[in-house]
């Protein structure tokens, strides 16, 4: 494995945690180098456009970042964009897309907020999870055999086609997602709503469950 290249990406997943930027010696402490190295990866990384420095001599990601993400699943988001949008217009929510990523982590792959909604929940594509904990991740495990001493969220998921989770990943807030159906395991998908009121739970569930059977066809095609 090559060191400098690992330190590199360190430094552009620390920068994801922080809006605001980094200072180089925050940098430096966070992946555990000295200043000067730091300061010269940091260089290296601005040269590509991944990351870059303000006035203030903050580091923030770079917009070269943006065309590097946009060939990510690229098939996947086009044909599940439309089916997010409907089903965020639909309910009046925030709809996201979520894919497996390794053995025990979802990441936010696509999140469409409605237009029409007063209130609706914020958060950022690229959010990675643990598979365990919100509905996204329930919603997958649900979608594979049974296992001891799984959660009863998933269980129950796996009799309901749904997962139901609150305050897991947003405070306050409640998932509720469905595994497109017809992956692999390696390859679960899942689609799901965030929202603040879930009075009703199984309408909003079926809707879900909706959109995931209609983005699994498409990916048949």
């Amino acid at each position: 494995m090559s060191k400098t290249l690992h330190n590199g990406l360190e430094i552009l997943e620390l920068l994801t945690q922080h809006k605001y930027g980094l200072t180089i010696t925050e940098i430096a402490d966070g992946i555990g180098v000295h200043r000067t190295v730091a300061d010269r990866l940091v260089r290296t990384l601005d040269a590509h456009r991944l990351c870059r420095r303000t006035e203030n001599k903050r580091i923030l990601l770079g917009s070269g970042l943006v065309s590097l993400a946009s060939a990510v699943e690229q098939d996947l988001r086009e044909l599940a964009r439309p089916v997010l949008e409907e089903l965020a217009e639909t309910v009046e929510a925030t709809a996201h897309l979520a894919v497996r990523e390794g053995e025990d982590a979802v990441r936010a792959l696509m999140v469409i907020e409605p237009r029409n909604s007063r209130a609706h929940v914020g958060f950022d594509a690229g959010q990675v999870d643990p598979i365990n904990r919100g509905s996204a991740g329930l919603a997958m495990l649900a979608a594979l055999p049974p296992r001891e001493g799984e959660r009863p969220e998933v269980t129950r998921a796996r009799e309901r086609g749904f997962a139901v989770t609150s305050g897991e990943v947003t405070h306050s807030v409640t998932g509720i997602s469905a595994a497109v159906p017809n992956r692999r395991p390696s390859d679960l998908v899942s689609i799901g709503l965030s929202v603040f009121d879930s009075s009703d739970e199984q309408k909003l569930g079926e809707a879900v469950m909706a959109a995931a059977r209609r983005l699994g066809a498409l990916l048949l095609r």
